[in-house]
């Protein structure tokens, strides 16, 4: 998505050349090429770990964190390899998303007056939900072990994993034209109001 508001905005012109079909399956089947491997050998780390005692997570899901945990043996090479995980598809990620920003508000800031509200109004709906995922799973993952809780971790796993997908659709849907015309027009016929 940031890619695709950095060539729209930084390269206009160049955008249906860019942005065409290929370049798309390209970076799709790149990101799953690139996490399911790292995610099936993470899964078999933890499946192969042994469990012992009371085997109730205090999460609101199956956690790596909380899962290693549970586990009764040395899991530091666990934890080390779940770090560098999540700087690679956490911070990476974030700072690539970052860097296309910048270069895209560098652009904005020299496009006439008129331009830069539109411009800006399109990459604020994309750079609220990133912040929001990014944010809370940063903090979630990358905070050091004794600031750990166990509620405030499930408070942020919340945040990324049901208030940032719920408002995406949202914020994305209420920024095209053909959806707040349509809620317009239901709103005119009444269908909203409450009969007495």
């Amino acid at each position: 998505m940031a890619y695709d508001r950095y060539v729209a905005i930084c390269k206009p012109l160049y955008y249906p050349v860019i942005m065409n079909n290929r370049v798309c399956n390209i970076l799709i089947l790149g990101s799953l090429m690139f996490v399911t491997p790292v995610m099936i050998g993470e899964t078999y780390q933890i499946f192969t770990l042994p469990f012992c005692g009371p085997n109730e997570l205090n999460h609101l899901f199956c956690d790596v964190s909380s899962l290693l945990k549970l586990a009764c043996a040395d899991t530091s090479v666990n934890e080390f390899s779940f770090f560098v995980n999540s700087v690679l598809f956490g911070i990476l990620p974030f700072f690539l998303i970052l860097v296309s920003y910048i270069r895209i508000i560098n652009t904005i800031l020299k496009l006439p007056s008129v331009g830069r509200q539109k411009a800006f109004s399109t990459c604020s709906s994309h750079l609220i939900v990133v912040g929001l995922f990014y944010g809370s799973v940063i903090i979630t993952y990358l905070q050091p072990k004794s600031s750990h809780s166990a509620e405030k971790d499930k408070m942020l796993s919340l945040l990324y994993t049901i208030v940032t997908p719920t408002f995406n659709p949202m914020i994305y849907t209420l920024r095209n034209k053909d959806v707040i015309t349509s809620l317009k027009k239901i709103k005119t016929k009444g269908l909203f109001s409450i009969k007495k």
